[in-house]
């Protein structure tokens, strides 16, 4: 009374996405009529590995089996489709992700659809918030890489110089922040500059604390974008380290005479560490650069660590402490019409706040989604340190920097270090600019990195932020012209550092 193939073919047609995953096998019709319809990757998960063997004892599934775009994932943790679809689904390549659930079949496992089909969301959820970032930085990440591979031929071999006279690895470390808090904490950092702790400085930071006659002992810099530059304006760093995300602008370099480049999560900058020149390695996923600088202190082996103006929140209405760049910039855009307070005003309400998760805190301050996340992350990583971290005197937010129960312990990390080049800067990227050449074409409907070699693949994933910058400005390319489009744009890119 039914044909399964045309009821499948029907099924398939009105979701109409590259990446199509389906909740229960069925009789295999649905999977195959995406493949026929030229989906891009069509995943299965089903559960009861008894019952998919005695299917698969019974039918043919040869075609299903011999596609490279066909996953089949049974009785899989929740963890494991959540690696996967991190794993294998790219915004960028396969566009829109669909999950069809065949109704016949979760029904009779209805807790453990239910459970794959959140864990589905949760790793679409994540997937979404880090193309987001990808499309908005991709194209500025990738210019400054390259133009900072030159500076980053000659900079210093570690990130400690002998002349600062400390031993290693660090005991005790201070982190500045610029949050509000800083203005009442100046005194207390003062005191551990007395004592000779290790003073580490965010680059929002660092002006307050040259003002105050306090000179850091480093300070570190993740920002891709240009307003950092205002961070360092009228700042006399002399010798202080300047930590650098190698993808920072290349421009900060050289503000020091001890630049210093590391190596964070994006794709080009772990390639480059790999297939140049080795780079330290430091945490930034906590996305803001207290984060960074926890990671950094920890690398140095400290054991006790205060926080200084970490209160991820406006306190007061004050989103920085005094003397950090936001103050003169936009006092030099004021005007008659747009006066000073005007521009500070705007600034604090651009994101909307979020209520208190503790009403009963008698202090007066205001979070936002983003800060609140930088805040979650960074007590995330400290309950899983062992060392001694705490907040400052007169912090304004409570940050809560309990231990977890079970902490993997951090065995002493080498301090980081990079090594000599083999090749020159400009020998590099002559290789890395052919190699983006070679890459084959796309066609269309076919997984485009299981056509790649493993030369190959490792330099298209470094071009994946690039890709996601162009799609967003060109919504309407399709595979093959999108990838033609994104070689075709870092090829220039290259050229013109090289010449």
């Amino acid at each position: 009374m039914i044909d399964p193939k045309r009821e499948a073919s029907r099924l398939v047609s009105a979701a109409d996405v590259p990446f199509t995953m389906f909740l229960g096998f069925g009789g295999g019709f649905a999977p195959e009529a995406a493949l026929q319809q030229g989906a891009q990757a069509v995943v299965v998960i089903d559960f009861c590995l008894e019952d998919i063997a005695c299917l698969f004892s019974a039918v043919d599934y040869t075609y299903l089996l011999k596609n490279e775009r066909f996953f089949l994932l049974i009785d899989p943790p929740r963890q494991e489709i959540k690696d996967f679809i991190l794993e294998h689904y790219n915004p960028s390549l396969h566009g829109g992700i669909r999950t069809i659930p065949l109704r016949t079949r979760t029904e009779q496992d209805q807790s453990k659809f239910e459970d794959t089909a959140a864990a589905i969301q949760e790793a679409i959820d994540i997937v979404g918030a880090d193309y987001s970032v990808q499309a908005y930085f991709g194209k500025r990440w990738f210019s400054n890489i390259i133009r900072n591979v030159r500076q980053a031929q000659t900079c210093p071999e570690t990130f400690w110089q002998d002349k600062k006279e400390k031993a290693l690895p660090i005991r005790e470390a201070a982190i500045a922040a610029a949050g509000p808090s800083l203005d009442m904490q100046i005194p207390f950092l003062g005191e551990c500059k007395s004592r000779n702790v290790f003073i580490i400085s965010c680059d929002t930071a660092l002006p307050v604390l040259l003002h105050n006659g306090i000179e850091p002992d480093a300070v570190v810099s993740i920002d891709c974008q240009h307003i950092s530059y205002h961070h360092f304006l009228g700042c006399e760093l002399r010798d202080i380290p300047l930590i650098l995300d190698i993808a920072s602008p290349p421009m900060l370099a050289g503000f020091s005479s001890t630049p210093v480049f590391f190596s964070s999560g994006h794709p080009l900058a772990k390639y480059i560490s790999e297939a140049w020149r080795p780079f330290a390695q430091l945490d930034t996923s906590g996305g803001n650069v207290t984060y960074a600088c926890l990671s950094f202190v920890e690398n140095l082996g400290a054991q006790r660590i205060t926080l200084f103006g970490a209160d991820f929140a406006y306190i007061r209405c004050q989103t920085y402490a005094r003397g950090t760049y936001i103050y003169p910039f936009f006092s030099a855009k004021q005007n008659r019409l747009c006066p000073i307070e005007a521009g500070l005003s705007a600034f604090l309400y651009r994101s909307p706040f979020l209520p208190r998760e503790n009403v009963h805190e008698k202090c007066e301050y205001y979070e936002t989604s983003q800060l609140r996340y930088y805040r979650k992350k960074l007590e995330e990583k400290a309950s899983l340190m062992t060392a001694d971290i705490s907040c400052a005197r007169g912090a304004g937010v409570p940050v809560n920097l309990q231990k977890a129960p079970h902490i993997a312990r951090h065995e002493d990390t080498p301090l980081c270090i990079t090594a000599e080049a083999e090749q020159s800067a400009a020998g590099f990227l002559e290789q890395y600019r052919g190699g983006i050449a070679a890459l084959p074409e796309a066609g269309e409907d076919e997984n485009y990195m299981r056509k790649l070699s493993t030369a190959q693949g490792r330099i298209f994933t470094t071009l994946l932020p690039y890709v996601a910058a162009v799609k967003k400005r060109n919504a309407e390319l399709k595979l093959k012209d999108l990838i033609n489009e994104t070689k075709h744009r870092c090829v220039e890119e290259i050229d013109r550092v090289l010449v």
